[in-house]
Parts: C-alpha cells; structure tokens; sequence
C-alpha cells in the first residue's frame, strides 16, 4: 500500500490502484489530443450539423450494446482483458481515420460505430475494476484524482494538437496527431499487463439487475440519475467544440479553449477531492448542477469566443463539484446492492445502459432539430431544454440513503466488497 498524505490527507491506495490511475491518464490524453478534433475534422469535411449528429449517434448507439456483450464477455474471461479489447478497438478507430482521410465524412457511421466498440469494452473494464480496485474510503480519492489528470491531459492535450493542426498544411496536422493518439493508447496496454489478473465465473444476470430497479429504490433511483446525465452528455459532447471552431475558424483557438477550461478544471478537482466529505456529497452535486446549468445561457445567443471562455471556466468549476460526489454514490449504491459478489459487472453494465439511452435520446433531438428546423434557432432551444440533466441528478440522489455494510470476500477471492445491506429510500426520504 502506498500513503499519499502530502497530497491527499491519509490515503493509502494498492499498487493496482496507481497503475488504474496511470492507464486511465494515458486514455485521457489521448482523447484530449483527438477526441475534439474529430468532430471539427468532419465538420471541415461536410460542414453539416447532421452529418456530426450521424456519427455521434453512431456512437452512443455502439456503446451500450459493446457494454452488454463485453458484461457477458467478462463473466468468462479476465476483465484486463476486455480492457486491452477496448484500447485495441481504439486504436482500429484512429488507423481508420488515417487510412480512409478525407472520405471519413462518407463513412461516419463506420467510423463512429468502431469508436462506440471501442469505449464500450474500455469502459465496462475500467468501471468494473474501478470498483474492485477502489474501496469506499479511497473513492473520493481516486475520483478527484482522476480527475486531476482528466484535467492536465485537458490542458496539454488540446492546445498542443492545435499548435500542431493549425501549423501543418491542409490534414497533415490531424494525421500526426491521431498517430500520436495511437502510440499513447499501445502504451495504456503494456501498462495493463501489470494489473493483478481478475477472473470471473457464474451466470450473466442482466435481466434480473435490470429487474432489480422494482425492488431496490436506490439502485432505480441512480439508473434514472444516470440517464438525465447522458441527456445533456450526448449533445453538449461534440457541440460546443464545434461552436468555438465555427466563432473562431481556428483550431489552435479550440486548442487554448481547452487549456482553460482544463487548467480550472485541474485546480477545482483538487479542492474537490480534498474538501468534498462523505456527508456534504449531495449539497456539492445540487450547486454542481445549479452551476451547470446556468452556464448554458451564456452561449445560448449572441455566441462569442469571449462568451465561450466564461463558459469553460464555469463548466470547469461545476462539473467536479457534481462528479466526484456523484461518482462516489453511485458506487456506494452498487456495493450496497443485491448479490453484488455475483453481479458488479451486471450493475456497471445496467449504469451504462441508463447512461448511453439518455446520450441516445438527446442525439436524437438534436437530429430533429437540425433536420427539420432552422438549426440557428433550434440548436438554443434544444440546448436549453437538454441542459437540464444534470441539474436533475440532484432530485434522484437526494433520496439514496445507505446503511453500512460489513466487508465480505466474493467467491472470486478479490477485493473485499460491501455486504448487500439495503434501505429503502421510500422509508426515510
């Protein structure tokens, strides 16, 4: 075990732990330097809101249904290696890319189905050993840790990828950059090879943890929290990248909208993992949301780069404010849960289902809205309405009330995981 108290307080966290931390920076890098760019590289491409519709439907569709193959996967083999799946998946994306150039726009949905397999598999083994690895004394750090590095990859990432875009002719810029993506994502897998092997055995109940929302109120509770979530996520995603690219018509300004929206970010989840505590959780994801939300109608009309700007840096203070805390609960509801020694692999891949329908029907809005109405005023109207989700998670955790459980060993022989002790939240709320 390792102490971290200079940083942290008294936080000991497992080698495991680190080397989790160290692959999901290396992750978050990479997408920093790309993610991005992708959407404005297919709106030089076509210039269409539609076509960038297309593919990010594309790939919210791909998600859910990659999470509920790689779940079944993982009952049967080692979740490291759904990971190096994910990365791998990832890395077929951006060879893709490079391969195809300047016919990505005519393949939108290939390409974004491939980036959807890709997370899928990457996510459903990072969230499920997120929550082997993590314990719930070292949750609010490796959140707010992760956070951090999200947030320094934020700051490096963008700026650097528009420096380089931005100096190099015609796409040049973007095929060095999604190569360097390619070389960061083939080092996430060599460090995976470190992580302690984590098998898995029984049966792939899915169908009854979906059930299960009938009977633990705090489990429906956190799989509604999670689809108003995914419906601001979906469109918000790739809009508001596009929105600096079409104010400025340059990408190194998309670049140094990055840098500050990460630099803030980076200093807001450090205060938030250090000041955030286990009984304040809910009050700092409702001024989270407040936040949030409100920061929309600053680019909502009369759209400037300045405007912008403010935008990033309210996000930047908001979103940590609400992720940490939230994060932290929805893994304590998990823990907490029916069989969970059984079925934490099921629970993750229900959580991302919710997640990836509310990403789902907020792309699909954003398709009608551009298809069959005047995009200058639909776009707004749709990104008032939307915007709302995570303002709403407050009123789903509000009511989540947990019991402590005693630590149990699961039949796999990992971790130890928290007993499944449940209170009903409609007895206390």
């Amino acid at each position: 075990m390792f102490k971290l108290q200079k940083i942290f307080g008294d936080v000991q966290v497992s080698k495991d732990l680190l080397l989790l931390l160290a692959i999901g920076g290396l992750y978050s890098l990479s997408i920093a330097l790309s993610n991005t760019f992708v959407n404005v590289y297919l709106w030089k491409q076509s210039g269409e809101f539609l076509d960038l519709g297309i593919y990010n439907l594309s790939i919210v569709v791909m998600q859910p249904l990659t999470f509920i193959f790689a779940g079944r996967l993982a009952k049967k083999i080692d979740r490291v290696i759904i990971l190096r799946l994910g990365v791998i998946f990832l890395a077929i994306f951006f060879l893709t890319v490079l391969v195809i150039g300047d016919l990505a726009a005519k393949l939108l949905v290939v390409i974004g189905g491939t980036l959807g397999i890709g997370y899928g598999f990457y996510w459903l083994a990072f969230n499920v050993l997120t929550f082997e690895i993590t314990e719930p004394e070292t949750r609010d750090f490796f959140n707010g840790f992760l956070g951090i590095m999200n947030s320094t990859a934020g700051m490096v990432g963008p700026i650097i990828a528009g420096y380089v875009i931005s100096r190099l002719k015609n796409f040049t810029g973007y095929t060095t950059i999604f190569t360097i993506s390619l070389i960061l994502f083939s080092g996430a897998v060599i460090l995976s090879f470190f992580l302690t092997r984590r098998p898995a055995e029984g049966s792939y109940l899915l169908k009854r943890i979906i059930q299960e929302r009938k009977h633990n109120q705090n489990w429906k509770r956190i799989t509604n929290a999670h689809f108003f979530q995914g419906l601001r996520e979906g469109t918000f995603a790739f809009v508001i990248g596009v929105f600096v690219f079409i104010t400025t018509g340059s990408e190194l300004a998309l670049g140094k909208f990055g840098l500050i929206n990460s630099a803030v970010a980076f200093l807001a989840y450090f205060l938030a993992a250090r000041i955030i505590k286990k009984s304040k959780r809910k009050i700092y994801i409702l001024m989270g949301g407040i936040l949030l939300y409100l920061s929309i109608f600053i680019i909502l009309f009369d759209l400037t780069y300045q405007k912008l700007i403010i935008y990033a840096v309210l996000i930047a203070i908001g979103y940590p404010m609400l992720l940490v805390p939230y994060s932290s609960i929805t893994y304590d509801v998990i823990g907490h849960a029916w069989n969970i020694a059984k079925a934490r692999i099921e629970y993750i891949v229900v959580k991302e289902i919710f997640l990836n329908a509310g990403r789902i029907g907020s792309i699909v809005c954003f398709i009608i809205a551009v298809r069959f109405f005047n995009e200058k005023q639909s776009i707004p109207i749709l990104l008032a309405i939307i915007g709302i989700g995570h303002l709403l998670i407050f009123f789903f955790v509000r009511k989540i009330h947990l019991k402590g459980g005693k630590e149990i060993i699961d039949e796999t022989g990992q971790k130890p995981v928290r007993k499944a002790n449940l209170v009903d939240g409609d007895s206390g709320a």
